[in-house]
């Protein structure tokens, strides 16, 4: 990112971006959302650079509380308002939320001051919004800046991912939708430091394909594969419980059947070597009648014999 500079010598990268008539977004100073401090974020993304800290708001806060006590006092340190004034600051907090009091007291140290957008006196003079140079947005406790930047407006909201592109007819729109969902918006008036990425987009403009996302935002194409896989899964759950019942069925199938194979394959060849001591004998007896008459005698044939070898052999 690029903080505040001043009228000095650009960049070779800045040159170069000129050059070819392009620009990243990340040239433009743009802090993200950390804990609650939307009020440092907004002060620095509008005068785009590393302006304030949370240590020196806190300090004009506290200057603030110690002038609002100075001023209760007088009517009294004993009196009910005084009491309640004791309270907890209303300019700050351990959260890290600023009041509107502290950010204008922040700007005046650089000569600027906000007006109320929508008052009255504002709208009297009919000034339309392209022609001003920044607003800050407030809604509750969040605070973000809209600025001008060379000949184009963007929304350094640091709640999103990067600075987001405003045109200039949408700019108007942009901010009655705001006021609309309740937001307080007020100008700033006054000359903003110079910064390198307003002079270098006086040059050149940047061009947006995709708006920004939130901090946190799931991209919609992750999204959706998310739930198209978890519908898949579903569907697979139903059709297929993964208990381990059907894997264990399985299994067991497979098994059961290589068992019957394998006995199968033992049986034949428990058969054939029987049948084969048989011929072996059948041929003894032939051959030897005369000297092995204490024998059993073999009762199956060599006709029988053959036929039961071929019927092994069909069999294999």
């Amino acid at each position: 990112m690029i903080g505040c500079c001043g009228a000095g010598m650009w960049s070779r990268e800045v040159e170069a971006a000129a050059g070819s008539g392009q620009i990243n977004m990340e040239a433009i100073f743009h802090e993200r959302q950390e804990g609650s401090l939307c009020a440092q974020h907004c002060l620095n993304n509008l005068l785009q650079g590393e302006y304030f800290s949370p240590v020196e708001l806190s300090s004009i806060a506290q200057q603030l509380d110690e002038e609002e006590r100075i001023r209760m006092a007088e009517g009294g340190v004993s009196s009910e308002e005084y009491r309640t004034f004791l309270q907890p600051s209303g300019n700050m907090d351990d959260s890290g939320y600023f009041s509107i009091q502290v950010i204008s007291n922040a700007l005046k140290v650089w000569g600027l001051e906000l007006i109320l957008f929508n008052s009255p006196e504002y709208q009297r003079l009919g000034i339309d919004p392209i022609n001003e140079r920044s607003f800050i947005c407030n809604y509750k406790e969040h605070w973000f800046t809209v600025r001008k930047l060379g000949k184009q407006w963007f929304n350094l909201n640091s709640l999103l991912m990067g600075p987001e592109l405003i045109s200039d007819t949408y700019l108007a729109l942009f901010l009655a939708q705001l006021q609309q969902e309740g937001y307080s918006i007020f100008v700033v008036k006054g000359d903003l430091p110079d910064c390198e990425a307003d002079q270098l987009l006086q040059m050149i403009q940047v061009q947006q394909m995709q708006r920004p996302k939130l901090i946190g935002e799931e991209p919609a194409q992750s999204r959706d594969e998310r739930v198209q896989k978890t519908d898949l899964e579903q569907a697979l759950d139903i059709n297929h419980p993964f208990d381990g019942t059907g894997m264990l069925d399985e299994d067991e199938e497979n098994f059961q059947r290589a068992l019957a194979l394998s006995r199968q394959e033992i049986d034949m060849e428990d058969e054939e070597a029987d049948l084969r001591r048989a011929i072996q004998l059948s041929m003894q007896d032939s051959s030897n009648s005369h000297s092995n008459k204490a024998r059993p005698q073999i009762y199956i044939s060599q006709l029988q014999v053959q036929m039961h070898w071929e019927q092994i052999q069909e069999a294999i």
